[in-house]
């Protein structure tokens, strides 16, 4: 595991799977971590295994846009930082500009 402090992360340095959890955990109400996996094996339509899930999400909180609190002894919850929020935000910005006139047309 490694720390990223005082660097700039955007979401292009980010996996795709990366971003899905981001995107996931920011349309959660509950964002635990079995929650998140069960809600991605339902968009990917397969199992997402533990050791693919957890250290993609320990990389998140490491960038700081993730936060990891433990609600209890075997649950973490997680939720987006403001840097994770504004990088969405930038992210959805981005896209609008190549695929929202496409899909309106």
């Amino acid at each position: 595991m490694f720390a990223i402090i005082n660097s700039v992360v955007h979401m292009y340095d980010l996996t795709g799977f990366q971003r899905d959890l981001l995107y996931t955990i920011a349309g959660q109400d509950d964002p635990h971590g079995l929650a998140i996996k069960e809600e991605l094996e339902e968009y990917y339509e397969k199992e997402i295994h533990h050791g693919r899930l957890y250290p993609n999400l320990d990389t998140l909180v490491d960038k700081g846009l993730v936060e990891k609190s433990q609600r209890d002894r075997r649950t973490n919850e997680y939720v987006l930082t403001r840097r994770g929020r504004r990088e969405i935000e930038a992210r959805r910005e981005w896209e609008k500009q190549y695929v929202d006139d496409q899909l309106t047309a």
